[in-house]
């Protein structure tokens, strides 16, 4: 399985971004997916999971709920992040992820075994 995530930058508080992952060598829409980040000197967090079928299953992590949103497309292979409102305490990398099995629905980094590279949001204040 090879994750290509892109769409990372820089922006002012309050602006937005949309973080997309590519997805290939794996039967895509059989699995959710999951969006995670890590800042600097912390640990990776979860930030947003989507089930197999899409906007139908969605989970958020408390810190960005009503401002981020998930979303996949099947026919592409991607998965995609809006972020909006964002804020100085939103930077970090960001990291696209497959769980280990297609059932798996999950917010915990254990659960997920194939990582995009990542890709860096910076925002300034």
């Amino acid at each position: 399985v090879q994750l290509q995530a892109s769409g990372g930058g820089t922006v002012q508080a309050g602006g937005s971004l949309r973080l997309s992952c590519a997805a290939s060598g794996r039967t895509f829409s059989s699995y959710g997916m999951g969006w995670f980040r890590q800042a600097p000197g912390k640990a990776r967090e979860f930030v947003a999971a989507i089930g197999r079928s899409g906007g139908g299953l969605t989970y958020y992590s408390d810190s960005v709920k009503g401002r981020f949103t998930i979303s996949r497309d099947n026919t592409k292979n991607s998965v995609n992040l809006q972020m909006n409102n964002l804020e100085p305490v939103d930077t970090a990398v960001y990291y696209c992820a497959v769980p280990k099995a297609s059932a798996i629905f999950s917010m915990s980094l254990r659960d997920y075994e194939y990582w995009g590279q990542g890709t860096q949001v910076t925002v300034s204040s």
